[in-house]
């Protein structure tokens, strides 16, 4: 059957037929290096994914390299490509990703890598890194997973850890030379991993204790020992996305998107992106606006998001957002704000912003009392949250999203009770700022996910929630929100326990995850296709108990699986905040004062 024919039966064909608006196509000459951005989603969530839109636009912009796009199918297309033994495709050129020079997959979240190994059997690509040979596309990965690359690092020939705008060209010097038959895989690949930033798993050999616990991580054939994150130090001199590809179909987030800045100074300790990708950086706001200007003239999107991990942070905001605004507003063009700190909140902005479009609010409290969000460092205040409602509903917003977690370390059913008692709060504070004009009800919704520790935060080494535990706090909530106007929402325990094991997991997990593919694990991040039983059966037949990585709790001394990894903030602050955060202490905002977290000195050579 034909492409064509076979998209007659499918429920989006619009996923799989490529050619949109501001994609790229080039001649394709035998130096010419084929590169393929791999998804392991499907289309209209990888093409909502900022990062996927500035790589495809940075790798096409070097002459010799072609880079296109490949997404997971959806189950109804890979059923007949299964079928009619038609092997998974890019959509640029529709060619075999077997055919392509490198893959490259982007690691968003944990619950991808079964779909990781879908796609390369779909390709008829060998999955183990071992079993591939200079015949088979070069399997690399990066993005927030890889700074826990060891659970799949029996599948992946490279990992690229920190900016990839930063890396891939630098790569792309060495795989030329390999390209042009120079020098061999293996050459190339130890060439590779003296460039800072990549880590190359065969090089390296995890050793382990009776216990289960790593006794040594070593370094062989020249590799280094640490590999050091890479960063763009300046980012508004660094590649500005000027353009994006327009979709046929509705995607999850379908508008212009600006990068702002890069990093967070908040320290909020259950925040592995704050993290990871410290230190801040900053766009000029002459640089956003020309940026933003640029995007909507090429595509035609309606809406333009400023996405930043605290967008009102972002030092010149007021200004930017005026700037926007008196530019788009005869266009009709809104300008929206990702999820908002309740304490950075700015109501000048909110009234620029419903000049145009007037949408829901989000905000994430995180926690329910003043208690647990000083033990994560999260920096809002009981004023903070009741400020917040009286000036959003007084401007005339009726909808908002409060999003918190469950499970955080040292929680009380206590603090569970706060979470409903702010929800009743901004039920209360609508009727009491809300404008005579106003005819909506308030519509309040909770969303609680379940917590997940992760490396490189201070709560790495804390032991995560059991699933019944979860369960329990979430039936609690269920019966203690009565109140009509509030929705509550919430999150699997299963998948999010699931997340936690491979979050902090080793390398002995790839074993588990190859057989959990075996048994149909797919979309595991999708709750109509997640199977627990599927997963309990891989962890059994593997004999390897998901408990030692998610509801174990480590000591401070224990060698970690990323431990050979430096993200730039050292352990002995990570630690330190750890201790912290038991004794409900704050940290201020490092743009008060630096706060000794290392990346000053491990990243930027003593200069913050």
């Amino acid at each position: 059957m034909h492409l064509e024919a076979m998209l007659e039966k499918v429920e989006k064909p619009s996923r799989y037929i490529g050619g949109e608006m501001n994609t790229y196509m080039k001649p394709i000459v035998p130096s010419l290096v084929r590169y393929c951005f791999a998804f392991p989603d499907v289309y209209e969530v990888g093409m909502s994914h900022l990062g996927m839109q500035i790589l495809y636009r940075l790798l096409n912009e070097i002459e010799t390299v072609f880079c296109e796009r490949a997404f997971a199918p959806w189950t109804d297309m890979e059923a007949l490509m299964r079928e009619n033994r038609m092997p998974l495709f890019t959509l640029e050129t529709k060619t075999p990703l077997s055919e392509m020079d490198i893959i490259g997959f982007t690691l968003q979240y944990e619950l991808s890598y079964s779909n990781i190994l879908n796609m390369l059997e779909l390709s008829g690509i060998p999955l183990f890194s071992k079993d591939r040979s200079h015949l088979d596309p070069l399997i690399i990965a990066g993005g927030p997973c890889a700074y826990n690359p060891e659970p799949i690092a029996d599948f992946i020939d490279a990992f690229f850890i920190g900016e990839a705008e930063e890396l891939l060209p630098e790569f792309m010097i060495v795989f030329n030379e390999y390209k042009a038959g120079k020098i061999d895989k293996e050459a190339m690949l130890k060439a590779a991993s003296q460039i800072e930033g990549i880590y190359v798993p065969k090089f390296y050999t995890p050793k382990y204790k009776e216990d289960g616990t790593l006794s040594s991580f070593e370094a062989t054939d020249g590799a280094p020992a640490k590999i050091k994150k890479r960063i763009i130090r300046d980012f508004d001199q660094g590649f500005q996305l000027e353009s994006m590809i327009v979709p046929f179909a509705d995607i999850v987030h379908d508008r212009a998107m600006v990068e702002i800045f890069r990093g967070c100074t908040r320290g909020c300790r259950f925040c592995q992106a704050g993290m990871l990708y410290r230190p801040i950086r900053e766009k000029k706001p002459e640089t956003i606006v020309s940026n933003a200007e640029k995007i909507l003239d090429s595509t035609g999107f309606e809406e333009v998001s400023l996405a930043s991990l605290s967008t009102m942070d972002y030092s010149a905001i007021g200004p930017v957002i005026t700037s926007l605004i008196d530019r788009l507003e005869s266009r009709n063009i809104g300008v929206s704000l990702p999820s908002l700190r309740l304490d950075s909140f700015s109501v000048d902005v909110l009234e620029e912003i419903q000049k145009i479009k007037k949408t829901g609010l989000t905000f994430a409290p995180e926690a329910g009392t003043q208690r647990l969000r000083d033990v994560i460092n999260k920096g809002v205040s009981e004023e903070n949250i009741r400020s917040t409602f009286e000036s959003i509903f007084s401007l005339g917003w009726n909808r908002v999203k409060l999003y918190f977690m469950l499970g955080l370390p040292t929680e009380t059913f206590e603090d569970l009770d706060g979470i409903n008692e702010i929800g009743n709060l901004g039920t209360y504070l609508f009727k009491q700022n809300k404008p005579d004009y106003m005819k909506k009800n308030v519509q309040v919704t909770i969303s609680t996910s379940c917590f997940v520790p992760k490396p490189f935060t201070p709560f790495q080494w804390i032991g995560q929630d059991s699933i019944p535990v979860f369960k329990e706090k979430i039936a609690y909530l269920r019966n203690k929100i009565t109140n009509k106007k509030v929705t509550y929402n919430y999150h699997d325990p299963e998948t999010s326990a699931l997340e936690g094991v491979f979050a902090r997991g080793d390398r002995r997990l790839s074993a588990v995850i190859y057989e959990a593919f075996k048994l149909g694990c797919r979309f595991d991040g999708w709750q109509e296709y997640f199977d627990y039983d599927k997963w309990q059966e891989a962890f059994r037949k593997t004999g390897v108990d998901p408990d030692f990585y998610n509801t174990r709790t480590r000591s401070t001394d224990e060698l970690l699986p990323w431990d050979f990894i430096d993200a730039g903030v050292n352990k002995a602050y990570l630690e330190r905040e750890f201790n912290r955060a038991i004794k409900g202490e704050v940290t201020e905002d490092c743009r008060l004062g630096c706060t000794g977290c290392g990346v000053n000195v491990n990243i930027l050579d003593g200069v913050c």
